[in-house]
This record gives C-alpha cells, sequence and structure tokens, in this order.
C-alpha cells in the first residue's frame, strides 16, 4: 500500500538554480552515461538535482533497471519523488559515482560540504572507481579556500577540543555554522556539527592532519582523489 502523501511530490530544490541552461547540458551528459543495471552514487548539489531528472526520464523511456545509492535525505526523497530505487552500501557497491564541489583546483582537488553532506559524499567517493563531479567555472579556482572555507563535521562533544587542535594547524578563522531554518548550528546527515574553516595555505597533507583529530568526522577536503571534471 502506498502513502496518500503530497509532500514528496511537492518538494522542489530549495534554492534558486544559477547558470541553469549550463547545468542542464551538463545533467544530459551524466544521464548519457546511465546503463542498464547500473549502482549510482548520487552527490548533492542543484547540478545533481538536474541531472536526476534527466537520468529519471531516460529509465522510463528505455525500461532501465537501475539503482541509486543517495549522500542526503533530500536527494534520496528527489530520487524517490522521480521513482528511482534506492540502495545502500550494505547491498551494493557504486558502478560510478556523479556529484557537485564548491571549488575545484588545477589539480581536481575538491572543498565541498556546503550542503553538510561531506562524509557520507566521501564515503562513496571512496567506494566508486569512477567519480563525476560536475561544476560550473565558477567552482573553478587556482587554490583551495579562495571562495569557501573547509567544511570540518565534528562530534558535538569534541567541539572545543577540535577547535584547540585546529589552532595548532594554525588556522586563520574558524566558524561553528549557524543553521537558517531552525535555532543553532546546522546539524550534518550523521547529527554532528559544522566548522567552517579557513587556512591561509592548504597544503597537500591538510586533510589527513584534519582527519587525524580525535572527535573529526570528516572534512571537506579532497585531496588526491579519483574524479573526472565536467564543468558547464
Amino acid at each position: 500500500m502506498n502513502w496518500q502523501s503530497n509532500l514528496i511530490k511537492n518538494l522542489s530544490w530549495s534554492d534558486t538554480i544559477i547558470n541553469k541552461e549550463g547545468k542542464q547540458k551538463v545533467a544530459n551528459k551524466i544521464a548519457e552515461k546511465v546503463k542498464d543495471g547500473d549502482i549510482l552514487g548520487v552527490g548533492s548539489g542543484s547540478t545533481v538535482y538536474m541531472a536526476l531528472f534527466a537520468i529519471a526520464k531516460k529509465i522510463k523511456a528505455e525500461q532501465l533497471n537501475i539503482k541509486a545509492i543517495p549522500t542526503s535525505v533530500e536527494i534520496a526523497m528527489a530520487c524517490s519523488n522521480l521513482g528511482i530505487p534506492l540502495t545502500t552500501l550494505f547491498d551494493n557497491r557504486p558502478d560510478w559515482l556523479f556529484d557537485g564541489a564548491d571549488e575545484v583546483d588545477p589539480n581536481h582537488n575538491l572543498i565541498k560540504g556546503r550542503g553538510g553532506a561531506m562524509f557520507k559524499e566521501k564515503l562513496l567517493i571512496s567506494s566508486s572507481p569512477l567519480n563525476y563531479i560536475i561544476i560550473d567555472d565558477s567552482k573553478l579556482v587556482n587554490k583551495l579556500g579562495t571562495n569557501f572555507p573547509i567544511p570540518i563535521e565534528v562530534f558535538p562533544e569534541a567541539l572545543l577540543h577540535v577547535e584547540e587542535e585546529l589552532t595548532k594547524l594554525g588556522v586563520e578563522s574558524l566558524l561553528l555554522r549557524p543553521a537558517k531554518g531552525k535555532d543553532g548550528p546546522v546539524i550534518t546527515e550523521s547529527g554532528n556539527l559544522i566548522l567552517d574553516a579557513q587556512f591561509t595555505q592548504v597544503t597537500d597533507d591538510l586533510e589527513i592532519k584534519i582527519k587525524s583529530i580525535t572527535g573529526v568526522i570528516e572534512s571537506g577536503l579532497f585531496i588526491n582523489y579519483n574524479v573526472e571534471i565536467l564543468v558547464a
């Protein structure tokens, strides 16, 4: 028996989608890569959201049998709304993944995490043999940290310890990310807090140093991952 509800059916993207025409072209490229039997890792962001519509259209037209592993509740609900079956890492490994990014440097290193899902995003990227990062050209930077800080997901009770250790690493500024739709701080998909950390220099070993701090669940730094960049 199905739920008699319009909540999922009436979902839409929560913000204005900029460069919609360019993002639609990249979304269509992603849909073209989908083939019968694929297990897809599905990241976060507006371009990913648009790609889901193109994929759903292809599934219906070609009667494809695919499954998706989402990185967030929002994307899971979008898949449900579009009739894209879901699975989990308990049952399947992704054949490939598509995701967005906040910044991409010339070496294809990334900053991700404005949506608060960087732990699941990094888990899926690490689990997938092929990863497409879909962005518009505003996300291309000469060095990471140009436009966005590094998001760091922190176990709540470890907050002050992590602050102290990040200070030792030379963090320039540190902000506990506030929520917009609720009182208090942002709570991640995994029930943790987010610190937005600005560093003057993002070195190749900074991701490892941040992750080694007790209480850090994950960071939004993606250094030397196996990714292919598709630019709208």
